[in-house]
């Protein structure tokens, strides 16, 4: 079977490998920044729809070592792209390259696209267009200590776009990260989810999403595989129609999202419009210090991702409200289970809570702890949790 390459947020790597699984992936290996799997195109075709975790899947094409842009361009130019890439087709190369000789990353790309583009003309005389903005196929280029790997982009635009987010707050979290953070506490879709500070409802949005079923790749415009020459369009309508026959059209509970800046509830209403899941959320205008659970509910999850004050001076005045986001959880949410994502330790300490899990979790370059808390009445010694993160 082909073999692909699936590429996500660092930190949920092991989650990723658990997806591929259920998904029908054979021998699946954890690579830098993903995981390797083998399965068929129909394979193929299923992971791009479902994954809600994955930002990309890639297929590896060629493996080489290179020392300068000569080997680089040579190996490329070796191999046959005529196999993947029609004349009438636009195209575009995107590289990324650590640890290397080579390490100017434009560099990379263009030596790529160079030796591509001389092959087709060599061959045909004439060259496919290059197209930076929409193109019609994508070439990715890992290199990480001198060995490079050129895949062929399955995906199209990045898999987290799924569709429904036109607007977002300050610091938006991607949605295949917050699918990954909650499949990381392991919610079993059967109790309420609340966010306490919702921001545009990425988190969720995305676990009401889960529980009905519904695809994440069903809500967008396409998939870079449709461009390929082995794209078999019935097969690709098979896979489609038995996700849709899985999906769900109501839940026994609802999900529950606040916020105090109304201009970013409405739009987190909006993004549910759009994902088909605004009546499964409630938004509320409220802050963390008057926050209790909602009527009715007496178990439940709490997940959310506070700011973490990276700008200069934003650290003093988030004290507070990490301050008062203990207090209510100690205090409003005795039972519950709640999940934090923050990339800053002092402002996690002062909620004087104790965590009972950890995982280190990566959103974008940022390192960030993704901790658990079970809630219990009385208190907790700061000193004690600053052992823990």
């Amino acid at each position: 079977m082909p073999l692909f390459f699936a590429v996500t947020s660092r930190g949920l790597q092991e989650a990723l490998v658990e997806e591929l699984s259920e998904l029908g992936a054979k021998k699946i290996e954890k690579g830098p920044g993903g995981a390797y799997f083998e399965t068929t195109w129909e394979g193929c075709y299923r992971v791009n729809l479902e994954s809600r975790i994955a930002s990309r899947i890639l297929k590896p094409v060629l493996d080489f070592t290179a020392y300068d842009g000569e080997e680089l361009y040579g190996q490329v130019r070796r191999h046959d792209f005529t196999k993947y890439i029609d004349l009438n087709q636009t195209f575009k190369v995107e590289s990324v390259v650590q640890d290397s000789k080579i390490h100017d990353q434009r560099f990379v790309a263009m030596k790529v696209k160079d030796a591509i583009v001389d092959q087709f003309r060599e061959l045909s005389g004439e060259r496919p267009n290059v197209e930076t903005g929409d193109p019609d196929f994508k070439v990715f280029v890992r290199g990480y200590k001198n060995q490079f790997q050129v895949s062929i982009d399955t995906s199209g635009d990045a898999l987290f776009m799924r569709g429904y987010r036109r607007e977002a707050g300050l610091a938006p979290m991607k949605e295949n990260l917050a699918a990954g953070l909650i499949r990381l506490t392991g919610w079993q879709k059967d109790i309420p989810i609340v966010d306490p500070m919702c921001g545009s409802g990425t988190i969720l949005i995305e676990a009401a999403l889960m529980a009905m079923n519904v695809s994440p790749g069903s809500l967008r415009r396409g998939f870079g595989f449709e461009n390929l020459k082995e794209f078999d369009e019935a097969v690709y309508d098979r896979v489609i129609d038995s996700v849709a026959d899985a999906e769900k059209t109501e839940l026994p509970f609802k999900f529950y999202g606040y916020d105090t800046d109304r201009k970013v509830l409405q739009n987190a209403k909006d993004n549910a419009k759009r994902a088909g899941v605004d009546h499964l959320i409630e938004f509320r205008n409220e802050s963390v210090a008057t926050l209790r659970p909602p009527e009715g509910v007496t178990k439940g999850m709490i997940i959310t991702n506070p700011p973490y004050g990276t700008r200069i001076g934003d650290e003093d005045n988030l004290k507070d409200l990490y301050r008062d986001l203990g207090h209510t959880l100690k205090h409003n949410f005795q039972g519950w289970q709640a999940w934090l994502l923050s990339g800053n330790k002092d402002l996690i300490l002062e909620m004087k809570l104790k965590a009972s899990k950890r995982h280190s979790i990566f959103n974008g370059p940022l390192e960030c702890k993704f901790l658990c808390y079970d809630m219990f009445a009385g208190a907790l010694d700061s000193r004690t949790f600053k052992r823990d993160i």
